[in-house]
């Protein structure tokens, strides 16, 4: 009685209410005609629970989202596939889709003519602005009596997970140079003098294994020489993204976080397209290889609670490559990782965000002043704030002159 009670929608109660004051009104008053109405309206809401209530209604349910893996700002399909087996007719069934917030407003579908051995295709789109991985449904049948004094919710079928990516915005060409790595003769540069041993070793580096230590040319040359692994050139790239809490201010989408991510997304995308293997490092030790893994990365990236800038930083894909580092605001303590990874990297450059313009009170030392930590351990550095352009930025990365090849 209580779970049939609990299914009665506003006008099932109000006719409840209507016939317990009929009857007591009738018991007070001394009417008997006006307690068979009393009656009559408090049980037919009752008797409309317990037929819903024995009602047996299970549909299958394929659901399929496509794309699964979109940027924010794009728009995804869900395709919902209801079918039922049962050879008594259905009538009709409004079905709700649970989806998150973020997502949009309700998707309802209101199926009729349904008979025995069913089945109906309905599509809707969703869009979100904000990244971020979601879970769509389950499917939520509503089955109400004729009168609709009664309403039961059942879920049926299960979930399906989508996955919005960080806005990438699109990057200008600039000249960089270093990245290659490898042993094999596909290397894209020429050596001016010097045998093919010569090639297959290069100087010795901090942490590397000495047993790759090549006597004879070290002998020759007069420096600690190792043999490289052989392996065909190809342009490496580390993207460096800082994350800690401390070095960032704001809540939410309006936070430097965001701005970071969105900035660390379109630098990734951007060297991909132009020929680099893309590496993410996060300040909390997260890493991913690829444009496509990144992002995925991206879209669930939280802010950590470390208080140093620790970096899986070791490796021959990180040393010698160019490094992007997305910057929040400068630590002390970060001066010591700072310099290492620019020691490592053939390339370095900094995107600084001037965080303090994203707090409450929005007065920040200026992206010149951001940068200037990073300048002075020898980074190409540029500071951006929140009204200015990634775009132009990044150019601003490339005037510097650099020897080698360029991103085109």
């Amino acid at each position: 009685m209580r779970r049939a009670l609990s299914s009665l929608t506003l006008r099932g109660r109000a006719f409840v209410a209507a016939g317990v004051t009929a009857v007591l009104c009738a018991v007070l008053f001394g009417q008997p005609a006006l307690t068979r109405v009393g009656v009559l309206v408090v049980t037919l809401p009752l008797l409309a629970a317990l037929v819903v209530s024995r009602r047996k209604h299970d549909p299958t349910v394929t659901r399929t989202v496509w794309p699964r893996l979109l940027r924010a700002g794009e728009s995804a399909r869900i395709d919902l596939t209801i079918a039922s087996e049962r050879k008594r007719s259905d009538g009709a069934l409004l079905v709700e889709d649970t989806l998150p917030y973020a997502l949009g407003g309700r998707a309802r579908f209101l199926l009729q003519g349904l008979g025995g051995q069913w089945e109906r295709t309905v599509s809707y789109p969703v869009r979100s602005d904000i990244r971020g991985r979601y879970v769509v449904g389950p499917l939520v049948a509503r089955l109400v009596d004729p009168f609709g004094l009664v309403e039961r919710r059942r879920a049926i079928g299960g979930t399906a997970q989508l996955t919005v990516t960080p806005r990438v915005v699109p990057l200008p060409s600039i000249p960089l140079s270093g990245g290659w790595q490898g042993a094999g003769e596909h290397r894209p540069q020429a050596f001016a003098s010097g045998s093919a041993e010569d090639v297959s070793v290069r100087e010795y580096r901090r942490g590397d294994d000495l047993r790759r230590v090549h006597w004879r040319s070290s002998a020759r040359i007069g420096e600690l020489m190792v043999r490289r692994e052989e392996q065909p050139w190809e342009a490496h790239a580390t993207v460096l993204l800082d994350n800690r809490n401390l070095a960032h201010r704001g809540q939410g989408p309006a936070s430097s976080l965001e701005a970071a991510i969105i900035t660390a997304a379109s630098v990734a995308v951007h060297l991909e397209q132009h020929g680099y293997a893309v590496r993410l490092a996060t300040a909390d030790g997260g890493a991913a290889d690829g444009a496509e893994e990144t992002l995925e990365r991206l879209a669930v990236l939280e802010l950590s609670h470390r208080g140093t800038l620790e970096v899986g930083w070791s490796g021959e894909q990180a040393r010698g490559g160019v490094v992007v580092a997305v910057l929040g605001g400068f630590l002390p303590n970060d001066t010591a990782a700072l310099r290492r990874i620019r020691h490592d990297a053939g390339t370095a450059l900094a995107l600084v965000l001037d965080v303090e313009q994203w707090s409450p009170s929005r007065v920040g030392p200026g992206t010149a002043a951001a940068a200037a930590p990073l300048l002075s351990m020898s980074w190409r550095a540029t500071g951006l704030g929140p009204r200015d352009h990634l775009d132009a930025a990044w150019r601003d990365l490339g005037r510097a002159p650099v020897r080698g090849g360029a991103v085109r």
